[in-house]
């Protein structure tokens, strides 16, 4: 048994959103350099203003 060729989502149940194409997924590249420089800026803005609050 062959089957056509689908180019709807049929996940969707939506006569609209069978229409549109089907989401696309990023693959992520697990930990973002990004991230370790947030954490890194929002530790030392912490610790700055919990040392000031103390002395």
């Amino acid at each position: 048994m062959t089957r056509r060729l689908v180019l709807t989502n049929e996940a969707a149940c939506h006569p609209l959103r069978r229409t549109l194409p089907p989401p696309v997924i990023a693959a992520s590249g697990g930990c973002d350099d990004q991230d370790v420089k947030l954490f890194v800026l929002s530790f030392a803005a912490f610790f700055t203003c919990f040392y000031s609050f103390i002395f």
